[in-house]
């Protein structure tokens, strides 16, 4: 159904009375989904498939993990992640280890192999993705770089987001992939 030129006027209206914290609401519920679908295209270049790519990325990120919290992370069934997992080991990139504590448990962690593939496949993909970035000017970069740092801090305090990140550590000089 077609919006009347009213209709279309008002909408316009609407949204220049906005704050522009819903504006930027609004941006962020429309870009985070297209960035993630930009990313997931390139990753297919190297090969992997974006939830075999983000599990690794998880164990890359935050090590050993056990199947539940996979699972949980990923969003995907028990059945899923059981799957992922299996084709990963028959290819040697992730390994099954007991839980020291809970018999029950199943700890992943990734292998030798699947941390070289990762670091050495990971300069060529990010340069890939980030080329979007480079509409913006070096210093327009470095001024949204430092307003999405903030941004993550706040959601690290409000508990949302986890402080722990291996390849995104704001101390070290150089990041890892």
């Amino acid at each position: 159904m077609e919006e009347t030129p009213q209709a279309q006027q008002s909408k316009s209206v609407q949204d220049r009375t906005d704050p522009v914290r819903h504006q930027l609401l609004k941006l962020f519920w429309m870009l985070g989904p297209a960035f993630i679908r930009w990313a997931e295209a390139h990753m297919e270049k190297d090969g992997f498939t974006p939830k075999r790519m983000y599990l690794m990325g998880l164990l890359y990120e935050y090590g050993p993990m056990m199947m539940s919290s996979l699972k949980d992370r990923l969003g995907v069934t028990a059945t899923n992640v059981t799957a992922l997992v299996d084709a990963l080991e028959k290819e040697g990139l992730v390994h099954r280890k007991p839980h020291p504590t809970d018999r029950r448990a199943t700890i992943i962690e990734l292998s030798p192999i699947a941390e070289e593939l990762l670091t050495s496949s990971c300069n060529p993909f990010k340069d890939r993705v980030s080329e979007l970035f480079t509409i913006f000017s070096e210093k327009e970069q470095k001024e949204f770089l430092s307003f999405l740092l903030r941004m993550r801090k706040a959601l690290i305090e409000k508990k949302i987001l986890e402080e722990r990140s291996r390849s995104f550590d704001t101390e070290k000089e150089h990041p890892d992939c």
